[in-house]
């Protein structure tokens, strides 16, 4: 396994910069990197179920905002300049819906005929939350986000379906209101909250076991919040089991040259 050492700034990074760290071996989540760019969950299919993925998307718009489509067999993108292949922490492999493997370096596992998709990020608008003042506890803790799959089932497309997923951040009851308006202005990246409070109500039952990321801190007067999350196409992808798919490792993105404010609504 490759290693590289984490910056002392990851907010400073440059996307170039950052994505360079990431082809050395850094394999951290990028939740706080490079502040005020875009980042983006990735999945790539091949060809003959793009059209079913691109309708997947358009039917279930809050948690697969497509930001970005690669033609078939490129490995860069419009709002990525650098290779999809490497430029991420780290990628997951799936065979028939099953993950097989997690890597560094996806160069030997790509296919000609894959499809790319860059899916909008809840990373994005977290910088918006803290200039609020607004706590994101997996940044202070320097932790993945937790992640979990819920009993929402998505709409449906072709051979494709599967569960929503969702992200959690705790926030001061006080400032929900203020986290819903803020996060709003950005519906290119998950937008408002789907559910706040009662984990249950989204068919979760342990709050501290996320399917994905890792547990953070719930302090008293806080209220979990939880957003659509990006890795709904890779829960897709394990409950229709297509033969082949390459996903980026949840919490670990791309991270884009776009800007966060090309994706904010006045």
């Amino acid at each position: 396994m490759r290693q590289a050492d984490p910056p002392a700034e990851p907010a400073a990074l440059s996307p170039h910069e950052a994505r360079a760290l990431f082809r050395a071996g850094l394999r951290v989540p990028t939740s706080g990197y490079c502040a005020g760019r875009t980042q983006a969950n990735l999945i790539a299919l091949p060809r003959d179920l793009a059209f079913d993925f691109l309708l997947f998307a358009q039917r279930n718009p809050k948690s697969c905002p497509v930001l970005d489509v690669a033609e078939e067999g490129e490995t860069g993108a419009a709002i990525l300049d650098g290779d999809l292949r490497t430029d991420l922490p780290a990628y997951r492999l799936y065979r028939h819906g099953e993950l097989v493997e997690e890597i560094a370096d996806a160069r030997g596992a790509w296919r000609s005929d894959l499809v790319a998709f860059l899916i909008g990020c809840s990373f994005t608008f977290e910088g918006a939350l803290l200039d609020a003042g607004i706590p994101v506890r997996h940044i202070e803790s320097g932790s993945n986000v937790p992640m979990y799959r819920t009993s929402r089932p998505c709409r449906p497309a072709g051979k494709l379906s599967g569960p929503l997923v969702v992200s959690m951040r705790p926030v001061p009851a006080e400032r929900v209101a203020d986290a819903v308006r803020i996060t709003s202005r950005y519906p290119a990246v998950h937008g408002a909250p789907v559910h706040v409070g009662h984990p249950a109500a989204l068919g979760i039952d342990d709050i501290d076991r996320p399917d994905f990321g890792e547990p953070v801190e719930i302090r008293p007067g806080e209220t979990p919040v939880f957003w659509a999350c990006g890795v709904t196409p890779q829960a897709a992808v394990m409950a229709s089991a297509p033969e082949f798919a390459i996903g980026h490792a949840p919490g670990h993105m791309a991270i884009t040259d776009a800007r966060d404010t090309a994706y904010q609504l006045p």
